[in-house]
């Protein structure tokens, strides 16, 4: 809890923050200010685990293929979750940070734990995937979805849930996907020749992914790596298809230079293939080892080279007489493509605009003219009046790609510059300039224009709306006061697992992430609101202090605890790792719960 005098600070230092993010708008911009990391992601799995899925992947093809995702992933801070859902979220692990192979593994391990269920809702699955990128996002990093199903709904009945419903839910998902910048990859499994594509095409193609068909684990290397690759701007590059014919096979695998940070080879067999790694001084490489990782699956092998040196890689690979083996590549690197600051946001028509673009990793300049050479950069204009594009080729000039662009007319335009060869892509983040009729125009002598009187000027209606939002901010700060309480956020997470008492089976652990809750929730918001459950909505949890939270309820609701009943009347104070007990014996079912302060 803040204490009076720090509430004040705050409202103080959200007042000073305003003020100079106004005075800041006003100055020149940094062309590089915010742009990310692209060797880095954070993926939210999505699985469709209904029953349905019994004929349109009986094969459980969208387990490889989140395996084999997770194997291309680097072992250092790519976070992944996943989410397995049929008409509810069946399980669910919160975005996961990758430090080493013993997490890859511990993610593999929960999906091959993934059990099958009734019913199927579409909506939930991708509702709960934008929910945990929201929760555990890091800066910097792609985030992305990948979404592997057959696009079809079927509801209970008893429920009263309408495809009306789910579509208008998913449609808010699909808007937030897209506001946020998530892309969704959707994988349509279609063994049974059921597969509804267009939604699951639309879907992709309103958040900026892409949309996959399958029915065979054949497809996956070539589906996943171009998934893998376009998120992180990369390129697939296809390696030979070969024919086994019962002895070893060579495949070179060229690494073209020292900023791979790992490259990615998938292999896939319908039959065991072995393989062999000779680096390009000649010496054989032990699979796995320090510096090669191998993982294995009954549909893909996938070896990743650590900071390989570059060079010609000889691959030795031997599988079954006549089985078809591909073989594909796709090279990570930690490279960012950045664009010198342009001394002025205002142009006149028939300024010349002066352009310098360059590699960077880690924020510093990256010097390697062997990399370089076998690059190409264009500069991509936008008219924002017109809307046309057009590219202007720019110079290798060794360390920096060069040129200039002349302002044509007396619009707005977006800068963009685009650098690439063969195995990846980069883009700087895009830059607006503005050569319209009164606007000042700026220079392009590479220095800033000094402030005038006129501009000047400008401070004081800033600096009077300061003294306006000072205001406004304290008598906010009354009301918010006020309502505070009736809106104080939750943490943690509840599981919940629901036993039938004719049968004695319990579904899988329901994961209730409560940090979208503000104020109070009921148990029957987290029961989806089945109507079976109706009563429930007499259990109401509000949030307490020290990270816990207090359930409440009427006394027709039996609460047990620890195997005794106990009286909530008054409140029942819940910690980390507290568990109560709710039978509900008009519907012969019990509801277990279990409070989780600390999201994991």
């Amino acid at each position: 809890m803040f204490s009076r005098d720090r509430k004040w600070f705050l409202v103080i230092g959200i007042i000073c923050t305003m003020i100079m993010a106004s005075i800041s708008a006003w100055q020149p911009q940094t062309a590089n200010a915010a742009s990310p990391s692209a060797s880095k992601v954070d993926a939210v799995l999505v699985v469709d685990v209904s029953n349905s899925m019994n004929t349109s992947d009986p094969g459980k093809i969208g387990n490889e293929a989140m395996k084999m995702f997770i194997d291309m992933l680097s072992t250092q801070n790519d976070k992944v979750g996943i989410v397995a859902y049929t008409d509810v979220v069946q399980r669910e692990k919160a975005l996961l940070n990758i430090s080493s192979e013993a997490d890859k593994q511990e993610l593999k391990t929960f999906i091959d734990g993934l059990n099958r269920g009734a019913y199927t809702d579409t909506s939930v699955g991708v509702k709960e995937a934008i929910r945990i990128l929201q929760d555990g996002k890091t800066a910097g990093h792609a985030p992305m979805i990948v979404m592997l199903a057959d696009g079809n709904n079927d509801f209970n009945k008893t429920a009263g849930r309408t495809e009306s419903q789910s579509a208008q839910d998913m449609a808010q998902a699909v808007a937030e996907a897209k506001k946020s910048g998530v892309p969704i990859y959707t994988i349509g499994l279609n063994a049974d020749g059921k597969l509804n594509k267009n939604k699951l095409a639309d879907i992709a193609q309103q958040t900026g992914g892409k949309s996959f068909i399958t029915s065979s684990a054949d497809d996956l290397p070539n589906i996943l790596s171009e998934i893998f690759a376009s998120n992180l701007k990369l390129k697939v590059v296809p390696l030979q298809s070969i024919t086994a014919n019962g002895d070893y096979q060579d495949v070179t695998v060229t690494v073209p230079n020292d900023s791979v940070l790992e490259a990615n080879i998938s292999i896939m067999s319908s039959k065991p293939v072995d393989a062999r790694l000779i680096d390009p001084s000649g010496n054989t490489k032990s699979i796995p080892s320090s510096d090669v990782l191998l993982s294995k699956s009954k549909s893909y092998s996938l070896i990743k080279l650590l900071k390989p040196v570059a060079g010609d890689w000889k691959l030795q690979v031997k599988g079954v007489q006549q089985d078809k083996i591909d073989i594909n590549l796709v090279f990570n690197y930690d490279l960012e493509l950045k664009l010198d600051a342009l001394p002025a946001k205002s142009y006149k028509k028939g300024d010349t605009v002066q352009i310098r673009s360059y590699l960077a990793s880690n924020n510093q300049p990256y010097q390697d003219q062997e990399l370089y050479a076998n690059m190409n950069a264009v500069l991509k204009v936008k008219d924002l009046d017109t809307g046309a594009t057009n590219e202007v080729p720019l110079a290798n000039a060794g360390d920096a790609f060069t040129g200039s662009y002349k302002v044509p007319d007396e619009h707005d335009y977006e800068l963009t510059v685009r650098a690439e060869e063969k195995s990846f892509y980069r883009e700087t983040q895009p830059v607006t300039i503005s050569a319209k009729a009164g606007v000042a125009s700026g220079t392009n002598t590479g220095t800033t224009q000094p402030t005038t009187s006129a501009e000047k000027s400008k401070l004081l209606p800033l600096i009077l709306l300061g003294v306006g939002l000072l205001v406004l901010l304290v008598a906010a700060y009354f009301i918010w006061k006020a309502v505070k309480k009736a809106n104080r956020g939750f943490v943690g997470q509840i599981v919940l697992e629901i036993r039938d008492e004719n049968t004695g089976e319990k579904t899988y652990p329901q994961y209730k992430r409560l940090n979208t809750f503000r104020g109070k929730f009921t148990l029957h918001q987290l029961l989806q609101l089945a109507p079976e459950f109706a009563g429930t909505d007499k259990v109401v949890f509000t949030p307490a202090n020290q990270d816990r939270i207090v359930v409440r309820s009427t006394p027709e609701i039996t609460i047990e605890k620890s195997g005794r009943a106990v009286d909530t009347s008054n409140g029942l104070e819940l910690k980390n790792g507290d568990r109560l007990t709710i039978p509900l014996a008009s519907v012969d079912k019990t509801i277990l719960l279990e409070f989780i302060s600390v999201n994991s």
